[in-house]
C-alpha cells in the first residue's frame, strides 16, 4: 500500500514499480496473488467438507459461511480491479454493470458503486479502499461463524 497509487494513470506503472524497484516486490506480488487463489482452494475444501457431512443443516452457521464466502468474493473482485490493466478495467464494467439488471434501482446501484458515470479514479479509490478493509470485516465475519460453530459443538 505504501508504493501503490490508486490513479487510473499511474495504477499500471505503480504495480510495475513495485515489481522491478521495491525489494523483493515480485515475490510479495505473487505470493499475494497464489496464496489468494490457494485460499480459495482451501475455502472449496471447506465448503466441500461442510456438504458431505451435512453441516448445511445448522442454518445459522452455514448462513454465515455463505456470507463470508460472498465477502471474500468482492475482496477479490476488488483486488482483481487495482493493477488496472485492460483487462481488470473490462472486468470492473461489465460484472459491476450486472448490477444493473435490478429493476428500477439497479442503474442507480451502478453509478454509486462507480461514483459516477463510468468507471473512473472514484472507482478505483474506493475499490483499494474496499480490498484494504473488507479482510477486517471477514475476521470479524469469521469470528461470529465460530461463534454460532461452538454452539452445536
Amino acid at each position: 500500500a505504501m508504493h501503490y497509487t490508486s490513479d487510473i494513470a499511474t495504477a499500471f506503472s505503480s504495480v510495475a514499480h513495485i515489481c522491478r524497484d521495491v525489494n523483493y516486490g515480485w515475490l510479495i506480488r505473487n505470493m499475494h496473488a497464489n496464496g489468494a487463489s490457494f485460499f480459495f482452494i482451501c475455502i472449496y475444501a471447506h465448503i466441500a467438507r461442510g456438504l458431505y457431512y451435512g453441516s448445511y443443516l445448522y442454518m445459522e452457521t452455514w448462513n454465515i459461511g455463505v456470507v463470508l464466502l460472498l465477502l471474500v468474493m468482492m475482496t477479490a473482485f476488488v483486488g482483481y480491479v487495482l493493477p488496472w490493466g485492460q483487462m481488470s478495467f473490462w472486468g470492473a464494467t461489465v460484472i459491476t454493470n450486472l448490477l444493473s439488471a435490478f429493476p428500477y434501482v439497479g442503474n442507480e446501484l451502478v453509478q454509486w458503486i462507480w461514483g459516477g458515470f463510468s468507471v473512473d479514479n472514484a472507482t478505483l479509490t474506493r475499490f483499494f479502499a474496499f480490498h484494504f478493509l473488507f479482510p477486517f470485516v471477514i475476521a470479524g465475519v469469521n469470528i461470529l461463524h465460530l461463534l454460532f460453530l461452538h454452539e452445536t459443538g
